[in-house]
Protein backbone atom coordinates (compact mmCIF):
# COMPACT_ATOMS: atom_id res chain seq x y z
CA UNK A 1 0.00 0.00 0.00
CA UNK A 2 1.20 3.05 -0.77
CA UNK A 3 2.54 5.30 2.01
CA UNK A 4 2.23 8.86 2.78
CA UNK A 5 3.80 12.26 4.31
CA UNK A 6 1.91 14.54 5.63
CA UNK A 7 3.01 17.93 6.42
CA UNK A 8 0.35 19.92 8.91
CA UNK A 9 1.09 23.14 10.24
CA UNK A 10 0.36 23.77 13.31
CA UNK A 11 1.92 26.60 15.41
CA UNK A 12 3.15 25.75 18.83
CA UNK A 13 2.55 22.02 18.55
CA UNK A 14 6.14 21.27 19.80
CA UNK A 15 4.43 22.84 23.10
CA UNK A 16 1.17 20.60 23.35
CA UNK A 17 0.65 18.92 26.77
CA UNK A 18 1.17 15.10 26.68
CA UNK A 19 -2.99 15.38 27.15
CA UNK A 20 -3.12 17.48 24.48
CA UNK A 21 -1.10 15.22 22.10
CA UNK A 22 -3.42 12.63 23.45
CA UNK A 23 -6.46 14.33 22.67
CA UNK A 24 -5.52 14.36 19.03
CA UNK A 25 -4.05 10.84 18.48
CA UNK A 26 -7.48 9.72 20.11
CA UNK A 27 -9.11 11.93 17.60
CA UNK A 28 -7.54 10.61 14.73
CA UNK A 29 -7.70 7.28 15.83
CA UNK A 30 -11.54 7.57 15.97
CA UNK A 31 -11.55 8.77 12.14
CA UNK A 32 -9.32 6.07 11.39
CA UNK A 33 -11.85 4.00 12.51
CA UNK A 34 -15.11 5.06 10.51
CA UNK A 35 -12.79 5.22 7.44
CA UNK A 36 -12.16 1.57 7.73
CA UNK A 37 -9.11 -0.48 7.34
CA UNK A 38 -7.45 0.87 4.12
CA UNK A 39 -5.75 4.22 5.91
CA UNK A 40 -3.63 3.49 8.10
CA UNK A 41 -1.42 5.88 10.81
CA UNK A 42 2.21 4.76 11.07
CA UNK A 43 3.51 7.55 13.33
CA UNK A 44 4.26 11.08 13.79
CA UNK A 45 7.05 13.70 14.61
CA UNK A 46 5.97 16.72 16.52
CA UNK A 47 8.61 20.03 15.76
CA UNK A 48 7.66 23.51 17.19
CA UNK A 49 5.36 24.48 14.87
CA UNK A 50 4.67 21.41 12.36
CA UNK A 51 3.64 17.75 12.64
CA UNK A 52 4.82 15.27 10.36
CA UNK A 53 2.60 11.89 10.04
CA UNK A 54 3.19 9.29 8.19
CA UNK A 55 0.19 7.10 7.00
CA UNK A 56 -0.82 4.57 4.69
CA UNK A 57 -3.51 4.43 2.00
CA UNK A 58 -4.70 3.62 -1.37
CA UNK A 59 -4.61 7.41 -2.40
CA UNK A 60 -4.11 11.23 -0.96
CA UNK A 61 -7.78 11.41 -1.15
CA UNK A 62 -8.02 9.37 1.65
CA UNK A 63 -5.80 11.28 3.75
CA UNK A 64 -7.38 14.77 3.26
CA UNK A 65 -10.96 12.96 3.70
CA UNK A 66 -9.07 11.96 7.22
CA UNK A 67 -7.71 15.16 8.08
CA UNK A 68 -11.24 16.97 6.75
CA UNK A 69 -13.32 14.90 9.17
CA UNK A 70 -10.84 14.98 12.07
CA UNK A 71 -10.04 18.35 11.68
CA UNK A 72 -6.72 18.56 11.42
CA UNK A 73 -4.82 20.89 8.43
CA UNK A 74 -3.05 19.05 5.76
CA UNK A 75 -0.59 21.55 4.16
CA UNK A 76 0.41 19.40 1.86
CA UNK A 77 0.67 15.72 0.91
CA UNK A 78 3.50 13.57 -0.55
CA UNK A 79 3.41 10.09 -1.15
CA UNK A 80 7.03 8.19 -0.45
CA UNK A 81 8.28 7.10 -3.69
CA UNK A 82 11.17 5.25 -2.08
CA UNK A 83 12.79 4.84 1.42
CA UNK A 84 16.59 5.03 1.63
CA UNK A 85 18.90 5.08 5.10
CA UNK A 86 22.50 4.62 5.61
CA UNK A 87 22.80 1.46 4.71
CA UNK A 88 21.75 2.50 1.04
CA UNK A 89 25.29 3.83 0.86
CA UNK A 90 26.80 0.22 0.91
Amino acid sequence: MPQFVIEREMPGAGSLSPQDLQGASQQSCSVLRDLGPEIQWVHSYVTDDKIYCVYRAPSADLIQQHADTAGFPANSISEVRTIIDPTTAE
